[in-house]
């Protein structure tokens, strides 16, 4: 695929030869996901068309060389097509973020109507859970900073925690079905937060021991990442850092690509190439 774009991410630190074998072969490229068009396919190659926009995300990359380069070799069933509307820059910062937020939340495995607590919603990773459970009918409750309140109750968190609050998880009404831990160092005071025989998955390598029958994920040697936005609703503040939706449940149905958003407003973790 002819590069348009590229993502870039904490993760690229550990490709040139500081922890994570992606099968580089110098003089290599970085990266490991970006967004562009095909230019050619291989034989057995079904799906695809020379000039169809793709993202993908590639590790080990079958080439040898990654994504901050004009041209990378991928494999088909690593791509997707690219929807329409969505511009190479931010199609790019999807794949790594976007499937770990998938795969945690089909490890979780939550139904409609059931609760989920994330932390670091306002996060990219984080954004894109919030909007993928809502999606599905499931009841989020994000910690971000207040600046991203507005921005996640828009998404489709049914409530927002100020993290900054050192007593955040006291602010908070518990027995979440499941927690998605997305903030380093927070694992231990969500735990208390999800019922018995709830969930817990750490994308943070910190899951805490089980207990009360919650399965938990993602401990210190077991990792779980993968390396429609709603307008705006009315908002409410209560005491206590806590910002809540005024209106009732989420409403299902597609959602379009997310934008993963700081909580200063600025994207984060993309390039263009």
């Amino acid at each position: 695929m002819a590069v348009e774009a590229a993502g870039v991410g904490p993760w690229d630190e550990l490709l040139n030869g500081a922890g994570w074998d992606v099968r580089l072969r110098p003089p290599a490229a970085l990266g490991v996901e970006g967004a562009g068009k095909v230019v050619a396919v291989g034989a057995g190659v079904t799906g695809f068309a020379v000039g169809d926009r793709v993202l993908a995300r590639e590790a080990p990359l079958p080439g040898g060389s990654g994504f901050w380069a004009e041209r990378v070799l991928v494999n088909a069933d690593h791509a997707a097509a690219c929807p329409p509307g969505l511009d190479a820059v931010h199609a790019a910062a999807l794949p790594v973020n976007g499937l770990t937020a998938l795969q945690a939340l089909e490890k979780l495995d939550l139904s409609r109507g059931q609760r989920l607590l994330i932390t670091n919603g306002g996060g990219a990773t984080g954004a894109l859970a919030v909007q993928l459970a809502a999606a599905k009918g499931i009841e989020v409750t994000a910690t971000a900073s207040a600046a991203a309140a507005e921005r996640l109750l828009g998404l489709g968190a049914m409530e927002v925690v100020d993290y900054h609050d050192p007593n955040w998880s006291a602010k908070v009404h518990g027995g979440f079905d499941a927690a998605l831990i997305v903030a380093t160092g927070t694992a231990d005071a969500a735990l208390p937060l999800v019922r018995d025989g709830g969930r817990l998955c750490s994308l943070t390598s910190d899951a805490p021991a089980e207990e009360r029958g919650i399965t938990t994920a993602g401990g210190p040697h077991e990792s779980v990442s993968a390396v429609s936005r709603r307008s705006p609703s009315p908002t409410a503040s209560s005491p206590g850092g806590v910002t809540r939706e005024k209106r009732g449940p989420v409403p299902t149905g597609a959602a379009p690509c997310p934008r993963p958003w700081d909580d200063s407003g600025t994207l984060r973790l993309r390039r263009a190439v």
